[in-house]
Order: structure tokens, then sequence, then C-alpha cells
């Protein structure tokens, strides 16, 4: 059987093997690296045939390139979609998406609380476009449905959010959404597709930030997008061919290819340390609340269960004494790094009030549920026991 099909096969198997065949590649192991911006014709008719998709094959990689092809094949294998399209970046994902699908009239119902860049594009971007953005409580649906009406073209969360943890019914909204007629997008950075595969629950679009866990080495910045084929071609040749320019580099690509080999075994430990720093925190006189899906605490503990196949490596916590008390916590951090990332081997660390969400006012912070002693702890790969000692002595100077 070729490796470059793996039909039926578990997901790290696929996430190694899926759209590569070492005995096609002059049996390179890994799959070579094309470092090209432009591809040659075998004659001019071939070349129009290609500028027109008559046929396929290799133009420029602003619209495609082996190694960000296969990367894309493999992504969407993983999420179970059509197709996938890798970007830039995350960012680069969500507003190639968004430019492809929108239109000026058009409204965007969002959940109340969104990673900061992605609200900073839809209310200080789309916003001043004639697009409307409407911000409502997810995790109770009848709120989208109080909501939705006819312009509603989107419907967009993550879950879990970042930075608070909060969990979103994919299928109850997904469904609610499709009677109205619009378009589903979950940002499924958090979990990845080994954790949550929001396709399968409903939704109709899946946006990563591949910077985090599917690269899962803090050294390089990419996106992706899953979705229907005949809707990412659209993408392809519009949302970031004419309008975003988002091209995912080939060197980017093929490190991103390397980090899928080995993300079920990182989340797998990501998830068991963020357990551990979770139970650790939740129990402390210093922790208001632990916000963490693997907790028997937590209030959608039944929900992710039933949506994510574990709790995932992020945990926030929301420290007594507001926000100078996240502050002395962050800054007596010693092992763990202040960086505003996540799904690093690192565990990482940022207070969402003083960094990501600084630019929100108090008030803002407040109508989207982030805190103002809010700390967000990516947990990494170190030992668990390490990363424990730092939380404790980081919460007695808290």
């Amino acid at each position: 059987m070729s490796q470059a099909k793996v039909p039926g096969k578990g997901f790290s198997t696929r996430a190694i093997h899926h759209g590569y065949d070492p005995y096609e590649g002059h049996g390179a192991v890994n799959p070579p690296l094309y470092l090209s911006s432009t591809f040659a014709f075998p004659t001019v008719e071939d070349g129009s045939a290609r500028f027109a998709g008559e046929q396929a094959g290799f133009v420029y990689s602003r619209v495609g390139n082996p190694t960000t092809c296969l990367l894309e094949s493999r992504i969407a294998d993983l999420e179970g979609g059509e197709a996938a399209l890798v970007t830039a970046s995350g960012m680069g994902a969500t507003t190639s998406l968004m430019w492809t699908l929108l239109s000026p009239g058009d409204e965007v119902i969002a959940d109340k609380t969104l990673y900061g860049c992605t609200f900073g594009y839809f209310n200080h971007g789309l916003a001043k476009f004639g697009v409307k953005i409407t911000h409502v409580d997810m995790t109770q649906p009848a709120n989208l449905e109080a909501a939705i009406g006819a312009q509603t073209k989107v419907v967009f969360f993550e879950s879990p959010a970042n930075p608070n943890m909060r969990l979103v019914d994919i299928a109850a909204i997904a469904a609610i959404a499709h009677r109205h007629g619009a378009k589903v997008v979950v940002d499924n950075t958090y979990c990845t597709p080994y954790l949550q595969r929001p396709l399968a629950l409903g939704a109709d679009y899946v946006v990563h930030s591949a910077t985090k866990y599917l690269g899962g080495h803090g050294d390089l910045i990419a996106g992706a997008i899953v979705g229907p084929k005949e809707s990412l071609d659209q993408v392809r040749f519009y949302g970031i061919k004419d309008m975003t320019g988002a091209v995912m580099s080939s060197q980017d690509a093929f490190l991103v290819l390397r980090g899928l080999k080995t993300l079920a075994l990182r989340m797998a430990r990501h998830s068991s340390n963020a357990q551990a720093i979770a139970e650790c925190l939740a129990g402390h006189d210093k922790v208001d609340v632990c916000h963490y899906p693997g907790l028997d605490t937590f209030p959608q503990r039944e929900l992710a269960r039933r949506q994510m196949k574990l709790p995932g490596g992020m945990v926030a916590f929301e420290l007594k004494g507001g926000i100078e008390a996240g502050r002395r916590f962050m800054n007596a951090l010693q092992l763990i790094t202040r960086a505003v990332s996540l799904g690093d081997a690192e565990s990482l660390a940022q207070h969402p009030a003083s960094m990501t969400h600084s630019f929100y006012t108090p008030e803002e912070r407040r109508a989207h549920l982030i805190g103002e002693g809010l700390v967000r702890i990516s947990a990494g790969l170190e030992d668990p026991e390490d990363l424990l000692d730092d939380v404790r002595q980081a919460l007695d100077t808290a």
C-alpha cells in the first residue's frame, strides 16, 4: 500500500504518513522542501490551462506550492474536512476567510470572548467596511437564537475560548445557525483535531493558529482553514491572492509537517501537565476560581467530556486581589516563561489585563468576561513536579 494513502489508520499514523510516499520522492523519508516562487510550464497551452483551473499543477507559490499542498492535505485529513488552506498566520486564516464570505451589510455574530486580535479585526476592521458585529454569550445557545437574523452570514466562536476557557456546544450552535442559513466558523487552535473535530459536530469551517500546537515548537508563524473545497478555492484565489496576501512559506509548511508527527504525543503530555496544575490551583486559598475542563468543578464538565477527547493544555484562573495580584504572580514565576503565545514545549504564562487584552478598557474586559486577576497558563512538556513547584512559589508571592 502506498504510504501516500492510509485510509482507516489511526490519528498519529495519518499525521506522519498521509499524502506522501517516500518511494515517489527518491526514497527521502521526509517530504522535500520546495524552495521555488514560480513554476515552469511545459507549453504555453499548459500554462493557459493552469491559469484557467482546467489543469492540475503549480503556477506561483502565492497560490500553491508542493510543500504547502502536502500540509493542506494532511491537516484536512486530520480535521475530517474536504480541503484545507494554509496561511501565513492564524489571523491570516481568519481574515482571508472573512473577506471571502462577507459583504457590506452582512452580520457576524461572535461569542462574547475572543482572542484579542480577532476581536480587534471584527470590531475595528470589518465594522469599518459595513459589516455588523454582534457579540452574544454562546454558552447559552438560546442567546444565538434570539439574536440571529436574515443578515447573519457567519457565526464565529472559539471553544474553549481564549483566555477564559468557556466552552460552546458546537452541535447546538451549528443547528441554530444552519436553520437561519448562516455558516459556522470555529477556532480550534486550543484543541487541535486530536482533541476536538468541530466539522464532525456541524461546523462549516475550522480555523487554526498553526503557530501554536500544530507547529508545537515556538519557531514559526502559521495558520490554516479547513472546509469545503469549492469555498476554499475562492478563499485561495480571492481572500489570499487578492485581499490579504497571507501566504505560508514552504519553510514554515515543512516545520508544521514536522510538528504534526508528534502532535498526539504532545497533546497528551500538555493535557496531563495542565490537569496537575489545575488541581493545584483549584484548592489554593489565593485562587478565586480555576477554569479547566478536566476539573469536576468545571461548570461545563459534561460538555467537555462529550466534545473533547482530553481537557487540553490550557489553564485559566482568577486570583484574589485583582490586577495587582495577577502582576505579582506573573513576576514571581521562575520556570514558567512570561510570554503571550501557547502550545510550545515551554510552559508559558500571560496576564490578559496587562498583556493581550490591555488595549481593552476595564469595562470592555468585564463585558467580555475577562477578569482583572485572570492568568492563563499554557502547560508545556516539562516535568510536572517542576511546574507545580514554580506555581506554588509564585502563589506565595501573589
